[in-house]
């Protein structure tokens, strides 16, 4: 048999002395090498009289060192023998550290937790994880018995994954067999991508048409932008992850005739192929005249495969012309990822 703790010690047997019967009488004292002793209870004594064994507190009764048997003994009754089985295996509170990792494997049932730990009618029940030192640690606390509460908590099923928090992905069962499933998602409320392009070099003749080169990203001493940033390929620009990006397109034209408008249009695809207008922003002036416009719109970018953005302008005028520089922004394209989708 195993115990938690140190082995406990065997019981003192011993067997008592011979006792003689003397007729009509039930109590007799009980001596081992002609010395008093006292078992510490009827139930950890064998008594054989007229070679059956008898009935503690049924038979007989101790009290010291003193045998008494439910009735009169008569001439002719023997006592065979009265074997004393020692103290009782009471192992009580196991010594410090004397508990270890294999005396600790605690299985878990469909109808019981492995391990409880338990409240004691005033303070909750508390989990202490301590530092390697044992010198503090934390505590993992049940609600308060006001609350009312029964339910699971099951870790996630994936990997854990840096600059993820935990969140309930579903629930299954209700009231004290709800159990909540967690999963790892991304902290919501912060925004993780924000990038700026813009036109390097100015765009002249413009009629009916789509920017396609001359682009790049804002560089200028002091800007950054944030998370893995926008794609871009002959004017279609990639997102970096899905989620609901908000896009923003503004261009600074100016022509040297009477231009009746200059429009710029934010143009979407959602299966890597055909494109819509999703935005447009519109700028009419005089001649030698300068107007800017801007045109935004939200996306939900699904699959950053087939979700794609690129941008479209037009002018009644083929004298006009959309600024680009390379050292600020004029006609700028700016993208910011606001939440999951």
């Amino acid at each position: 048999m195993s115990y938690i703790g140190a082995s406990p010690i065997v019981g003192n047997f011993q067997v008592c002395d011979a006792i003689s019967v003397v007729n009509g009488q039930a109590a007799y004292t009980m001596q081992v090498g002609g010395s008093n002793v006292l078992p510490e209870s009827a139930n950890h004594m064998l008594v054989s009289l007229n070679g059956i064994l008898q009935k503690p507190n049924g038979s007989f009764t101790i009290s010291g060192s003193t045998i008494t048997f439910s009735s009169n003994l008569v001439t002719g009754d023997v006592i065979d023998f009265i074997q004393l089985l020692g103290d009782v295996l009471d192992i009580g509170t196991p010594s410090d550290a004397t508990v270890t990792n294999a005396k600790t494997s605690f299985v878990s049932t469909s109808s019981a937790a492995g391990l409880q730990i338990k409240g004691d009618g005033t303070t909750d029940g508390t989990l202490q994880l301590n530092c390697s030192q044992n010198s503090h640690g934390i505590k993992l606390a049940s609600p308060a018995h006001s609350a009312g509460q029964s339910y699971t908590v099951k870790f996630p099923t994936g990997n854990i994954t840096a600059d993820k928090f935990l969140k309930v992905a579903s629930i299954s069962g209700s009231g004290t067999s709800a159990v909540g499933q967690l999963s790892f998602a991304d902290a919501g409320g912060g925004i993780e991508e924000a990038d700026q392009w813009r036109l390097n070099t100015t765009l002249t003749s413009v009629t009916d048409q789509f920017i396609t080169a001359n682009l790049e990203r804002v560089d200028n001493t002091g800007w950054e932008k944030l998370g893995t940033g926008m794609s871009e390929s002959s004017g279609v620009f990639t997102f970096p992850s899905t989620g609901i990006y908000l896009v923003s397109y503004t261009i600074l034209a100016y022509s040297s005739t009477t231009d009746g408008f200059v429009d710029n249009e934010i143009h979407v695809t959602t299966d890597n192929s055909s494109y819509n207008a999703f935005a447009r922003g519109y700028a009419g002036f005089t001649a030698n005249a300068s107007n800017s416009a801007t045109a935004q719109t939200l996306i939900d970018v699904t699959n950053t495969s087939n979700v794609k953005v690129k941008f479209y302008i037009n002018s009644l005028n083929s004298t006009t012309n959309i600024y680009g520089a390379t050292d600020r922004t004029g006609t700028g394209f700016t993208f910011i990822k606001l939440g999951d989708t």
